[in-house]
């Protein structure tokens, strides 16, 4: 079934899985600059704005343990609208929140567009091999990147212009290209949906008793990880410690998603060839490595934007050449059940993002400096690079995954 574009008899064009896709990643990075001044407009503590990225990770982690086996039952095209539709209803109240408590309550809801990721990959294991299903998403998820590369560099200027509801207006606005987007051109793809929503959950037994599943999702999450604990703490640091003001924070992230970028692409042109689990490997050691020379920066005295964001770019390229390779991979342990795996992998990666988020910024302050958030980043990428030895290892003796 060859994708045409806006043709709903056909699976979706590429460009409309990339924007799918971006969504969420827009909803999450484009308010981050600000985040400081929404503390103050609030007259809340920066830990509580905070959880707007926290509680936003950790809805997203609950809904794909819904989304998933919802899009093999009932299809990817009607969970996709649905969920889209749940997106732009929060999007629409949190521009006129008035409490932080009622914004954080729209988050909740904004986490719908999880659904673009979500079936995003389950989209292309439905029509595509293993080893082609990582270069396929290394590619959604380069153009993905660049959605979030220009939202905090936008949101920065909107937010000095307009002030933080003008961010959520952007949102909104995006939201409702991608909804008539999707309207028009997805055509569905399960063409072998279960007998009902309850047999999903009563797959999940069959992922998660399996070695080469667990070690995929350990991989993934322990990558992101990496970059969750900088959303959650890479803002406190940037005005706290280094004084940037929302703008300028923007500008710096685009570094790290130049990086992300990069490493898609590499995924896209490499992973085909090299294999999923050497990309993997790869991708991780770059990682921690650029942690390693942000914290000796610090510790000889560099206090610069760049000693953060200049080696945060190496934890972009990891990210980018690791998580597409690490997704195909926990997608197709079990071709069949590709939603529900895509669902609950995706769960628990977001649900470890969660937890380091909201770790880095409790345990930032302007006598610890930035060193918490560096230590938990390149830990966290340490730790996959062993989860990836244990996903080869398996392979070694089982063989890999097609």
């Amino acid at each position: 079934m060859a994708a045409a574009f806006l043709d709903r008899r056909t699976q979706p064009h590429i460009l409309t899985l990339v924007l799918a896709a971006s969504v969420g990643a827009l909803s999450m990075n484009i308010f981050l600059p600000s985040m400081p001044g929404m503390a103050r407009h609030f007259e809340a503590d920066y830990a509580v704005v905070q959880l707007a990225v926290s509680l936003y990770l950790v809805a997203s982690a609950v809904l794909q343990l819904l989304i998933g086996p919802a899009s093999d039952r009932f299809g990817r095209r009607p969970v996709m609208l649905v969920c889209m539709t749940i997106f732009l209803i929060g999007s629409v109240a949190a521009i006129y929140a008035p409490t932080i408590g009622f914004l954080l309550g729209c988050r909740l809801l904004q986490a719908f567009a999880t659904a673009g990721m979500v079936l995003s990959r389950a989209i292309v294991r439905d029509t595509v091999e293993a080893s082609e299903a990582a270069s396929t998403i290394g590619y959604i998820t380069m153009g993905m990147a660049l959605v979030p590369m220009i939202g905090p560099m936008i949101g920065g200027v909107l937010d000095e212009i307009y002030g933080w509801q003008s961010t959520f207006v952007l949102t909104l606005a995006f939201g409702l290209v991608v909804f008539g987007l999707v309207h028009l051109d997805m055509g569905e793809t399960n063409r072998s949906r279960s007998a009902s929503f309850a047999a999903q959950f009563h797959s999940y037994p069959e992922l998660l008793t399996s070695r080469r599943f667990w070690g995929y999702v350990f991989t993934a999450a322990l990558t992101s990880g990496a970059f969750f604990a900088f959303i959650g703490g890479g803002p406190y640091v940037a005005s706290e410690i280094l004084k940037l003001t929302p703008s300028q924070y923007g500008v710096y992230f685009g570094i790290i998603s130049v990086g992300y970028l990069l490493g898609n692409f590499l995924a896209g042109r490499l992973s085909t060839r090299i294999g999923i689990n050497r990309m993997m490997l790869s991708g991780n050691l770059i990682s921690a490595a650029g942690m390693l020379f942000s914290i000796a920066l610090f510790f000889a005295g560099y206090n610069h934007p760049l000693s953060l964001f200049g080696p945060a770019f190496f934890t972009g390229v990891g990210n980018g050449v690791t998580l597409p390779n690490a997704t195909a991979g926990m997608i197709s342990v079990k071709p069949h059940l590709a939603g529900s795996a895509s669902g609950l992998g995706g769960a628990l990666q977001i649900g470890g993002g969660a937890v380091l988020s909201v770790l880095a910024a409790a345990l930032l302050s302007p006598e610890t400096g930035p060193y918490p958030l560096l230590w938990m980043m390149f830990l966290s990428s340490a730790a996959a690079v062993v989860s990836t030895l244990y996903v080869m290892h398996v392979s070694r003796q089982a063989g890999e995954v097609r």
